[in-house]
């Protein structure tokens, strides 16, 4: 089993001594990787119904830093070795993926190919409408999308011609230091399903009932002609965090499961450091 912290570049890891802290902290407890998220801006007072919590509102303040993940990752790469870097969602959606493509393709050269792109389409309708992008068919967007990206990352003389995306003979270099940087599809819904089906490398559902999702994304791999045993699963695991933790990533385990990623245990560069090499003695290490 491998291990991910989720919200590694918010609260207390913002700013540069943080950042350095919980990376450093996370490889040297055995973690595999650091999830960051994003929101380009949060606006004041929106309507939008949050998926992910009962409350339908974000954790925090509106006024919260959300630092860019493909700046933060990139700066904490220059400050590890091994552990990989991953975004927890970058909402795909709303991005141009031609400079996107540029920007992680950058990133995993740079970091010798340590990248994993977890993507979506978003839910919060008032960023859509700050940055000019309709909210509208984000999902069909989000398709044309991935395959633009994977296009310009494997090509010589990459070409694509979509609704949303069209470009001829478009070089666009360097190439990833990987084959091609692997997509983990993240979403709670059976459309996010059939979309990891289809086109994912990796599914991460982030809430719902995780058998039902797997079961779809598993049916749409098998009718999109794949391989549902390779596209891997990835789960949230605040289950995994109690006295009973071997006993949650078991049970993950038998589902399929292949990585956990858990919130920091700590909040604060002073303290995150102890709090993740118990868990890596605890848990990681025993697993």
């Amino acid at each position: 089993m491998k291990f991910g912290i989720m919200f590694a570049n918010v609260l207390g890891f913002t700013r540069a001594e943080g950042a350095v802290a919980i990376a450093q902290a996370a490889e040297a407890s055995g973690f595999e990787s650091l999830w960051a998220v994003e929101h380009v801006v949060v606006p004041a007072r929106y309507e939008s119904e949050y998926p992910y919590s009962d409350s339908g509102r974000m954790p925090g303040t509106d006024d919260v830093d959300i630092p860019d993940p493909l700046v933060w990752l990139a700066y904490v790469a220059a400050a590890t070795n091994t552990i990989r870097l991953a975004t927890g969602i970058l909402i795909l959606a709303e991005r141009n993926p031609v400079v996107t493509a540029k920007e992680v393709a950058t990133l995993d050269l740079l970091s010798n190919g340590r990248v994993t792109l977890g993507v979506g389409v978003g839910w919060l309708r008032e960023e859509f409408e700050a940055i000019g992008v309709p909210f509208e068919r984000r999902g069909r967007r989000l398709d044309e999308n991935i395959a633009a990206m994977r296009a310009l990352w494997t090509q010589d003389l990459p070409t694509y011609q979509g609704e949303f995306v069209s470009f001829t003979n478009a070089i666009c270099r360097p190439h990833p230091a990987q084959s091609s940087v692997p997509i983990v599809i993240g979403g709670h819904t059976d459309a996010a399903a059939r979309r990891a089906g289809r086109l994912g490398d990796g599914f991460f559902p982030g809430k719902g009932d995780f058998e039902h999702l797997v079961a779809v994304m598993r049916d749409a791999a098998t009718d999109a002609g794949r391989d549902p045993d390779a596209i891997e699963l990835t789960s949230g695991g605040e289950d995994a965090l109690g006295p009973d933790a071997l006993d949650s990533v078991a049970r993950l385990a038998d589902l399929g499961v292949e990585r956990i990623v858990i919130p920091p245990l700590a909040f604060d560069a002073d303290n995150i450091h102890d709090a993740l090499a118990r868990y890596g003695d605890e848990v990681i290490a025993k697993a």
